[in-house]
């Protein structure tokens, strides 16, 4: 199973990430806001992630781990 990662301290809540992924796993955090003044992405169901790095690939920030 995979699974990603978001770096909140790199995150700038573009939402690219949430229009990259296939599986539509990803979504921005509207009950969080980061330091900077962002809503962060986040995995929403972790089954589901095949682990594509298309998330990762998409995001101007590199705030985007991927594990498989």
């Amino acid at each position: 199973m995979a699974a990603i990662t978001v770096d909140d301290g790199f995150c700038k809540g573009c939402g690219l990430c949430v229009d990259a992924c296939p599986a539509h796993i990803i979504e921005l955090d509207r009950s969080r806001i980061t330091a900077k003044g962002y809503h962060p992405a986040r995995l929403i169901d972790a089954s589901k992630c095949t682990g594509c790095c298309s998330c990762a690939l998409m995001c101007p920030d590199v705030a985007i781990e991927v594990m498989r």
